[in-house]
């Protein structure tokens, strides 16, 4: 089992929490990617060989700095009844 620490995904990311945010997100992606393989094809099982954790996928992605990402402004109303 390999261990990311957030202070490794912060490197590329400019922090800790944004490290793990960007990988949480990235994580649900690849599960709903996954979703969808197993919808389409139902012959897909666990198989013989064990498959990397998403949570670990994605980390290793923001750690190797190979996860895209970019962050937008929130908008928020200005006038609040």
């Amino acid at each position: 089992m390999r261990v990311v620490t957030p202070g490794q995904a912060a490197r590329h990311t400019g922090s800790k929490y944004l490290g793990v945010l960007v990988a949480a997100k990235m994580a649900r992606n690849l599960n709903e990617l996954r979703r969808g393989e197993m919808m389409e094809d139902p012959t897909i099982s666990g198989g013989d060989e064990p498959r990397e954790k998403l949570t670990t996928t994605a980390l290793e992605e923001v750690r190797n700095g190979t996860a895209k990402f970019h962050l937008s402004q929130r908008r928020r109303p200005t006038d609040l009844p």
